[in-house]
């Protein structure tokens, strides 16, 4: 699945897990790691896998942003940066597997914004999550916009204005992440997840996880136009005339590749 330096890459089955791996440095995103990531989603992205799993190394699952990478920058330097995290943001939700972030001790500023970018999150009990720049000198402005999207607007007022960090808890009630689970739990709930959203047809879900982003933000008349003209055309598509078929036929389904 290639060399990296910054992050580890294995398959087991359908599933490819994508773990940072820069424990000393709290799994921050500097662009020479944010670049490794880019290109093993990519590389996921284009294989044959079913599912997509995001962990950290170490302590905690990212702290954001390397401040060192970032402080050595001029404007243009850091643009070219946030356009690098950006595009991986977008990556991650349009690749054709569900992604799901493993997540365990702090997500924070962008460790946050990448687990409210992902398709699925679960967290172990001992997890926390911030946008921490609302007390600080450079407030979390790109973080906030995917983490707007999974909890409202005051929650995420809440998050980003005071900096402080929420339990994992909390993350669940507010909608951040899916499941929270003892410590010692956390690789077995993330399977169990992963494996009942990745049933079916591969070819359909990947039309149904652009379909669902696209309308996500949308009006609900132009959310409806959207989901209407695409559900229409996927009702010719091989998956669901198989999927149709084994029903009224009532035998298991033999999804096309």
């Amino acid at each position: 699945m290639g060399e990296y330096e910054h992050i580890l890459v294995k398959r087991d089955g359908g599933t490819i897990t994508i773990t940072m791996n820069r424990a000393s440095r709290r799994n921050s995103l500097s662009e020479d790691h944010l670049r490794e990531l880019l290109a093993a989603f990519r590389d996921a992205g284009s294989s044959d896998a079913t599912g997509i799993v995001l962990a950290g190394a170490g302590p905690v699952f990212s702290a954001g942003h390397d401040f060192g990478d970032v402080a050595a920058r001029d404007l243009e330097g850091v643009r070219a940066l946030l356009q690098v995290c950006t595009e991986l943001m977008r990556l991650i939700q349009s690749v054709p597997q569900v992604v799901i972030a493993r997540v365990h001790g702090l997500a924070t500023a962008a460790g946050c914004q990448l687990v409210a970018s992902c398709d699925l999150a679960v967290a172990a009990e001992s997890s926390g999550f911030a946008l921490p720049g609302g007390k600080g000198g450079w407030f979390c402005h790109t973080p906030a916009v995917p983490v707007a999207r999974a909890v409202g607007r005051k929650r995420l007022m809440e998050l980003a204005l005071t900096g402080d960090p929420i339990d994992a808890a909390t993350a669940l009630d507010w909608g951040l992440v899916n499941r929270v689970v003892p410590d010692e739990q956390l690789d077995e709930a993330v399977a169990e997840l992963l494996g009942r959203a990745t049933r079916g047809s591969r070819a359909s879900k990947s039309l149904g996880k652009v379909t669902l982003y696209a309308q996500l933000d949308r009006p609900e008349a132009d959310a409806y136009a959207i989901a209407l003209e695409v559900m229409a055309a996927a009702s010719q598509t091989p998956a669901a005339r198989e999927g149709m078929a084994a029903f009224l036929e009532k035998r298991k389904p033999e999804w096309p590749a």
